[in-house]
């Protein structure tokens, strides 16, 4: 666009509209860029291990830098808590909104319902926590009754049978177990990720589903519904672990029941 005086042939250049959103981190003030990070470093607490946590600090972008909390972590490691600033900036009108919930969030009697007038049974769900872990807080908080934030979790639902293995059951217990109960959804829980833990134990879980059903067209058509939860998850896709959905920290009990409609039911029962 172009503006012009009378009189004057000199053409003056609007500029376009900016539609960026510049943000940076905030600590005491708002765009004061300062940030809080932890970190572990394998040698002694002591002055010299603070300054290789300011040295590493300063390599991160963080100038000042100061560590406003060490501890030892035994002899030869020590925790630390490190506040600066950083000069980064996001364009947070840049950033793609994430993908929508691709089904209807349903009420415990509109699950029930939608069960009991398709299947005419009940529909069976195996839960665990499988390899070492030993963490049951959050296959509880989806299939106890007490559940989670206010909901209960899908022991409450009339029309689902709930088998809860616990914690530290073998990848051969949990077929045998699903494969026992004729079961339709196996659910599993994985909060151990050292070492990425999660993520072998849920490619030797899926697998073995495989192997034990090969003629499966796919889920709910030959074997059970796979899917897997953790806190830790955010970096894969379900098709790279081989299961068919996965779900991240603050999932509720109703999340999962709605998409236990929405991938075993016909579509027009999950409506």
């Amino acid at each position: 666009m172009t503006a012009t005086t009378p009189g004057s042939t000199t053409a003056h250049t609007t500029a376009e509209a900016d539609t960026r959103q510049v943000i940076r981190p905030y600590g005491d003030t708002t765009g004061d860029g300062m940030v809080q990070l932890s970190f572990t470093l394998p040698v002694p607490a002591g002055k010299r291990a603070e300054a290789a946590a300011l040295q590493l600090a300063g390599k991160m972008g963080l100038d000042p830098a100061s560590v406003v909390h060490a501890k030892p972590m035994g002899p030869d490691f020590t925790f630390f808590i490190v506040y600066g600033r950083v000069n980064h900036l996001i364009d947070y009108a840049g950033i793609p909104a994430p993908p929508e919930r691709e089904y209807p969030l349903l009420s415990a009697q509109e699950v029930n319902l939608a069960i009991r007038s398709t299947l005419g049974r009940r529909l069976v769900v195996v839960g665990a926590c499988i390899g070492t872990d030993a963490h049951t807080v959050g296959i509880d908080a989806i299939l106890n009754v007490k559940g989670f934030a206010g909901e209960k979790g899908l022991e409450y639902y009339r029309e689902i049978q709930v088998v809860n293995m616990g914690a530290q059951v073998t990848v051969e217990e949990l077929v045998a177990r699903a494969k026992a109960e004729d079961a339709d959804a196996v659910l599993v829980s994985q909060v151990v990720t050292q070492r990425n833990a999660h993520l072998h134990n849920t490619k030797q879980m899926a697998a073995a589903f495989h192997a034990e059903y090969p003629t499966a067209v796919a889920a709910g058509m030959g074997r059970p519904l796979l899917v897997v939860g953790g806190p830790r998850f955010d970096t894969v896709t379900a098709d790279e672990l081989g299961v068919d959905r996965i779900f991240g920290k603050g999932t509720t009990p109703s999340e999962v029941a709605s998409y236990l409609v929405h991938a075993l039911l016909p579509r027009e029962a999950a409506q």
